[in-house]
């Protein structure tokens, strides 16, 4: 059975556990499209999903290093150091000295890079607001909780 076969075989019945496959698959197809939604928002204001993600994170936490940042993204120090090369050089980041260490720098937002990280998170809030913020409240929670439950889970097993 492919994929899509299995994402349009009917929920089963009432009572009938659901298979754990289809929604993993209709859980990984929804996170694409949000994915999808959420870069076509951010490249409206000049954005990627990586370069959003590591200005936001910088508005919360400015000063940190290349490698503090990786870490908070979840990727490699390669990735964040190409990506901040071009965050320099579009003037939205700026790499200052940290006295004592000639190695590392700590990252700022140059005011352009404020107002864009600004930008952005509104973005994302107004997303947001129109797909799950439709839900009712407690079928957030719920999803919350299971979410939080999963998470869980992975942590412990990968």
């Amino acid at each position: 059975m492919t994929a899509t076969q299995m994402i349009d075989k009917p929920a089963p019945a009432s009572g009938e556990t659901p298979d754990a496959l289809r929604v993993w698959l209709r859980f990984v197809r929804l996170q694409q499209r949000l994915s999808n939604g959420i870069a076509a928002e951010l490249r409206g204001i000049g954005l990627s999903i990586p370069q959003f993600d590591l200005i936001s994170t910088l508005s919360e936490r400015e000063g940190i290093t290349q490698g503090e940042l990786a870490q908070r993204l979840y990727v490699t120090k390669g990735n964040v150091s190409g990506l901040v090369d071009r965050l320099v050089e579009a003037e939205l980041v700026e790499r200052r000295p940290i006295p004592g260490d000639r190695r590392s720098h700590a990252l700022h937002l140059t005011p352009a890079g404020r107002a864009r990280a600004t930008e952005g998170i509104a973005a994302q809030r107004a997303f947001v607001a129109r797909t799950l913020g439709c839900l009712p409240d407690e079928d957030v929670a719920e999803l919350d909780r299971i979410l939080r439950a999963w998470r869980d889970v992975a942590r412990e097993t990968l």
